[in-house]
């Protein structure tokens, strides 16, 4: 990616080096489980917050030491938002809504949010609450050695796919499908889970599609795709559980996943992207 002459984001708060708030250890749940939810990205966190903390101790987490790698992962952060900000200021004024920026929360081990206080275990996440989007750099670690999708536009994919779920806010779909999973069963709000899901993997791709003339470079494509089937339900169950169980999935298949993101990139039209409204996902 050609993101060092860009632009930076004046929306990123750093809180790394303040230790962890409220991190949650013991609790009985295995590693492997544990290693499963820090591979899921995106989506409201709150389902997932019950078990972290469930039977455990809250303890406060020594602060993680600053280093030159950490600071310039942050650098890259603020530049890939800044580019966000970018697109969709141009982009949704055409689709009836002006674009609101979001803040960018860096943070180590666990944050507290609108949302409540959140490890990160969790990986990721966006809180529609407080229109933030809460992000550990040890995750991109975790993407490139855990989960085999190293490169700068996979951690850019990232990004884009929690500014998915803002604009998903932006435009009332967030609300729209919180109202309709309080009228579901676990399986109903699992499967509307995935079409939330798919779709900000689309609206990363759309992103991606009005950003490649400044910032992509050959192969860039290729990592954000890789990087968006290594984190498939069917891929990370998979891994964690030697089987797959498809009532629960809740952010698509790892081929679901890497064809909304290339959708989004082929069309750059977010009025492609809806999820909802489609049968064959």
């Amino acid at each position: 990616m050609r993101w060092q002459s860009g632009r930076r984001s004046g929306n990123v708060e750093d809180r790394r080096g303040m230790g962890g708030a409220g991190r949650v250890v013991g609790g009985g749940i295995g590693l492997i489980v544990v290693a499963a939810i820090v591979m899921l990205m995106g989506g409201d966190p709150s389902s997932l917050i019950g078990m972290l903390g469930g039977g455990g101790d809250s303890l406060a987490a020594p602060a993680r030491e600053r280093t030159a790698e950490g600071d310039a992962q942050a650098d890259f952060t603020s530049a890939v938002l800044a580019s966000t900000e970018d697109v969709w200021t141009q982009v949704l004024p055409r689709y009836g809504e002006n674009y609101v920026e979001p803040r960018l929360v860096l943070f180590d081990d666990a944050v507290e949010s609108a949302c409540g206080i959140n490890s990160a275990a969790v990986g990721p996440f966006y809180c529609p609450s407080d229109s933030t989007v809460y992000l550990d750099l040890a995750f991109f670690r975790q993407l490139e050695v855990e989960l085999g999708a190293p490169g700068d536009f996979a951690q850019a994919y990232v990004i884009a796919h929690e500014i998915g779920h803002h604009v998903q806010n932006l435009l009332g779909t967030a609300r729209q499908v919180h109202d309709q999973e309080q009228r579901l069963d676990e399986d109903g709000r699992n499967a509307l889970s995935v079409r939330m899901e798919l779709q900000a993997d689309f609206y990363a791709g759309v992103w991606a599609h009005h950003a490649a003339r400044e910032l992509l470079e050959q192969g860039d494509l290729e990592e954000g795709l890789r990087a968006a089937s290594r984190i498939g339900d069917d891929v990370l169950q998979k891994r964690a559980r030697g089987r797959v169980s498809p009532d629960s999935f809740t952010h698509g298949t790892a081929e679901q996943r890497a064809r909304w993101f290339r959708k989004g990139f082929d069309t750059g039209d977010p009025a492609q992207g809806d999820t909802f409204a489609t049968r064959e996902l």
